[in-house]
Formats: C-alpha cells, sequence, structure tokens
C-alpha cells in the first residue's frame, strides 16, 4: 500500500494492535510490530472505480481522446465546485477526520483548478461544431463556472456516464481531499517540498510513465510475469525495489537479467514510513546503493519513500545522496483488497482522461496491473497516448 490516510471513525491498524497487545501474552512481539505501523494508516471508507462502459464511444483517436476527457474535466470540476462553501467543520465531517488544513486544501484546490483549466483547453483545441462537451473556458475562472452548471449530460446517450462520473468524481474528490486536509502533518503523494520532487505532473500533454513499487517477489513469481506481459507489449517502466526484496533475489539472478530493458530505482531498505522513522536515511543510502551497484545503467537517481511520507526538511539530504524523490499523480489502487482488477483498469482510464499526463503507481507483487495495462493498451489504441520510455525520466 502506498498512500496513508487518516481515518478517525473507525480503529485503526495502530488501535487494532494495542487491543490485541492487552490480550495476548506476546506483548514485546506486538510491541515491535506496532512501531511498523504508522500513524494515519487507513483511508477512506470508500475508492472511486469507474464503470467505463458507461461511456458510449470508443476512445480510438486523439479527438475520441479529447471528447471523453473534457467530459472528465467537467464531471470532476462540478463535483469540486461544489465541494467549495463547505467550512472546515463541514469538511472535516465530510473526509472522517478530526481536523483539516484549511490553507492546504486551499493550495491544492487552487491548482487543480489551473490544472483542470490547462487541460481542458488543450481537449477543446479541435472542438468540432456541435461537438459535446465543447463549451468555451479560457480560464480557470470559466471552467469554474461552466462546471458548476454541468448538472446533466448534455446529450441522451451521456446519460448512464454522467450518472456513473457523480459518483466516481464525488468519491475520488474525496481520497484527494484527505490528502490535502492532512497534508503536511501527514505528508503524502498530494503536494511536493521542493523542486528536488517531482511526480510526473510535468510530463508534456498525454504522456504517462509506468512505475512499480515494492518488489521484487521471489523468482517466478508476480514480478517476473509483469516484466513478461510488459516486453510482450514493448512497454518499459521504473521499478522502485526494496533493498529486503532485492538482496535475497540477488543470490538466484542477477538484477541486469531480471530488469532488463527497464529501470530500477530505491524504494527504501524495508517499507516504513519515512517521516517518523530514525533509521530512513541510512533506508535510502543501503538500498540505493544496492541497486546501483547491481542495476548498472538500468540504475535511476530516484527515490520513492514508502506511503509517499518523508521529512519536509529532507531535500538537502537527497540532493547530497545526488537523488530526486520521484512520487506520483495517479494512484491504481491496485495494493487495495477492496478493488478488483476491472476496477483498477476502469479508474485508471478516467484518471488518465482527467490529469492527460502523470506517473502512474503499480505494484509488481500484486497480479492486477497484468490485466489493467494490456486493458488500457487496448482502450487507448490510436488515442495519441504515449507511454514514456523510463531511461528518458526525469529530462536532464
Amino acid at each position: 500500500m502506498d498512500t496513508i490516510q487518516d481515518h478517525s471513525h473507525s480503529p485503526s491498524p495502530a488501535r487494532r494492535l494495542r487491543a490485541a497487545a492487552l490480550r495476548a501474552p506476546a506483548f514485546a512481539a506486538l510491541c515491535a510490530l506496532l512501531a511498523l505501523v504508522p500513524a494515519h494508516a487507513t483511508g477512506p471508507a470508500e475508492v472511486a472505480a469507474a464503470d467505463r462502459a458507461a461511456w458510449p464511444r470508443p476512445i480510438d483517436s486523439p479527438a475520441a481522446f479529447d471528447r471523453a476527457s473534457r467530459a472528465e474535466i467537467l464531471a470532476f470540476a462540478h463535483e469540486l465546485a461544489l465541494s467549495e462553501p463547505l467550512d472546515d467543520a463541514a469538511l472535516a465531517q465530510r473526509l472522517r477526520l478530526k481536523q483539516v488544513d484549511r490553507a492546504s486544501v486551499d493550495k491544492i484546490r487552487a491548482r487543480w483548478w489551473r490544472r483542470l483549466s490547462d487541460n481542458y483547453r488543450l481537449a477543446a483545441r479541435a472542438c468540432a461544431p456541435r461537438e459535446p462537451f465543447c463549451a468555451p473556458a479560457g480560464d480557470a475562472a470559466a471552467l469554474r463556472a461552466l462546471a458548476t452548471d454541468f448538472g446533466a449530460a448534455p446529450q441522451a446517450e451521456f446519460a448512464a456516464w454522467r450518472a456513473d462520473a457523480a459518483r466516481f468524481h464525488r468519491i475520488y474528490l474525496d481520497e484527494q481531499l484527505r490528502l490535502a486536509a492532512l497534508f503536511p502533518r501527514t505528508s503524502s503523494e498530494i503536494d511536493t517540498y521542493s523542486a528536488q520532487e517531482i511526480d510526473g505532473s510535468e510530463l508534456p500533454d498525454r504522456q504517462f510513465l509506468l512505475t512499480f513499487d515494492d518488489g521484487p517477489t521471489a523468482p517466478g513469481g508476480n514480478t517476473d510475469t509483469l516484466l513478461r506481459t510488459l516486453r510482450e507489449h514493448k512497454l518499459n517502466a521504473t521499478f522502485f525495489v526494496l533493498g529486503e526484496r532485492l538482496q535475497p533475489r540477488l543470490k538466484s539472478e542477477a538484477a541486469a537479467k531480471t530488469y532488463a530493458g527497464m529501470c530500477v530505482a530505491s524504494h527504501g531498505w524495508e517499507h516504513q514510513s519515512h517521516s517518523r522513522w530514525p533509521q530512513w536515511q541510512d533506508s535510502v543510502i543501503r538500498s540505493s546503493a544496492l541497486a546501483r551497484e547491481h542495476a548498472g545503467a538500468m540504475f535511476r537517481p530516484l527515490f520513492r519513500p514508502p506511503y509517499g511520507q518523508r521529512r519536509a526538511d529532507s531535500g538537502e539530504f537527497f540532493r547530497a545522496q545526488g537523488l530526486r524523490v520521484a512520487l506520483w499523480t495517479i494512484d491504481s489502487q491496485d495494493w487495495n483488497a477492496k478493488v478488483g482488477a476491472g476496477e483498477v483498469q476502469g479508474r485508471l482510464l478516467s484518471l488518465m482522461l482527467l490529469w492527460r499526463h502523470g506517473t502512474i503507481l503499480f505494484h509488481d507483487i500484486h497480479d492486477k496491473a497484468r490485466v489493467a495495462l494490456p486493458w488500457l493498451l487496448r482502450q487507448t489504441r490510436g488515442a495519441g497516448v504515449r507511454w514514456v520510455d523510463c531511461n528518458t525520466y526525469p529530462a536532464p
């Protein structure tokens, strides 16, 4: 799992472990396990998953991609506009939090409006006469006004999609508002601390970077299956590996063979939040050194913090190590047991249409990407989507 959020209305893993510790004889062992559970380790009650079958037209050309993109932008912006009048108490209640960081929420909302406005202009450049979802919106204020009135489908064929999109974007918005409300008290991928951190939002339009966390699995496991899938489709990706999983795997196969044609970067020595862990610097140094030594030319000087959590003052340390922090803009939720492969693929396509570029988070220890990725490729064939060569990211 790579998104940590607070959930104040249900027992957290930490609370459950404390309760168990009071009953269990192995108190010391449970206390040690408790130390590994970060604060705010549970998420929202619902996870956004879209029904792409409700969209009535194929996305098989750049114009078709833009049409579907405009629709998703308007649907998300509609929910965003509706959320803005909520005061802190109402927003905290909606997000099931004890409190919200209003400055962080306002900052993220403003950034979203800028991105949505830019994306809508890109998607509307080639609008044909009587094309749906093509009302002009030259800036963020105009888009907000347009989106506020976007309560119904413009044509009957889009009615089923509009109903599903309202549900999807309300839930997705709450996922993101939750992260914004907790930042910077609980760090995450919702924002960056400095230019030393990147998340894929700087990529050009229609370009997406594939990334995979938490591996590798043991030989013959899901990492190998996924690598075959990527090679079959002539794609590559950046694998953010854990040192404690890579080290034993090296005894049976060289990293250069396992990850041939891919890129390798560090995810730490073990999967612990770096926001409070005293050994986080050692974790970065050890894991990066192991990956650099064994991946050779495939190594990318990037570090992805477990759960997206890191210290606000860590920028100078990463600069000294020659590393950049690599976050993500699109979370597939493939790590989530509540979400099946079909829901992962629908979610991803809707978010690709909404944000139009960025870094996609997958996990090679799970098998959902192996199903979702080929589906995404089929759905967007001919749509002008480009999958970024990991060797070129980030650009010098």
